[in-house]
């Protein structure tokens, strides 16, 4: 097991790519942590997982609080010993706010998807440096690194935030033996869920697979990532996206 005996957290890790990572991270024999902010979906999650022989527990976590995030990491603590892993998985589109070109949903989104990362990143890597080390993995985008037409632009800017932060952090925790990474996804559900088939086949053609991509795609990076397989490996950008910034 690549993960064996390893504590995990994964935010929002109620559904989607969070959800893929979870039960992948338990597979591969991590105590994992489902942290969402959707009580209920996480703690259905992690039984399903401990149903199936794996070791899971839910937790609600609000992740622009720093307060939540002291809950969060003390909770892990007192039921596990330690931290080995974060996922910075929790993340909303422009889609998810009234107004993503207005202040308030400019500040919603730079909220849940960049001060989320800074704080998960700096409260883990503080206590995973008292253990000896561990891997914090960031889930950015392919818009990460384009201002594509299909991302508004506070989510760009939020993940382009979280693709440069990673880096800063990756130089300032490594000398601690925390290793930091950022992985980019491109299209694929539940980000797409909402749109229409013509939207779906613009995507598409977007891709030179000419597929959408899986949550588990990019849950088997993020396993590598967090696994001592890639041990030499921080501040590193793996973009999953079937060939998009590629063009």
């Amino acid at each position: 097991m690549r993960l064996k005996d390893k504590v995990a957290i994964v935010t929002g890790g109620a559904h989607g790519m969070g959800e893929a990572e979870a039960r992948l991270f338990a597979r591969e024999g991590a105590r994992v942590v489902v942290a969402d902010i959707l009580a209920s979906a996480a703690e259905t999650v992690a039984a399903d997982i401990r149903a199936g022989g794996g070791q899971a527990i839910a937790a609600a976590v609000d992740v622009t609080s720093e307060a939540a995030w002291r809950t969060l990491i003390d909770q892990t603590l007192s039921t596990h010993g330690r931290l080995d892993i974060l996922v910075n998985n929790a993340g909303i589109s422009g889609s998810s706010v009234g107004d993503p070109d207005g202040l308030d949903g400019w500040d919603r989104i730079i909220a849940v998807n960049q001060t989320s990362v800074f704080l998960g990143t700096k409260l883990a890597a503080e206590q995973m440096a008292k253990t000896g080390g561990g891997s914090i993995v960031n889930i950015s985008s392919i818009m990460g690194f384009v201002g594509g037409a299909s991302g508004h632009p506070a989510y760009c800017a939020s993940k382009g935030a979280v693709r440069i932060y990673t880096k800063a952090a990756a130089v300032r925790y490594g000398p601690r033996g925390v290793r930091v990474n950022s992985v980019h996804p491109g299209y694929m559900p539940p980000m797409l869920n909402a749109t229409n088939a013509g939207e779906r086949a613009d995507k598409i053609a977007l891709t030179p697979l000419r597929r959408l991509g899986e949550p588990l795609e990019v849950a088997n990076g993020v396993l590598f990532l967090a696994s001592d397989e890639a041990s030499f490996i921080t501040g590193a950008e793996l973009v999953i996206d079937g060939g998009f910034i590629a063009q």
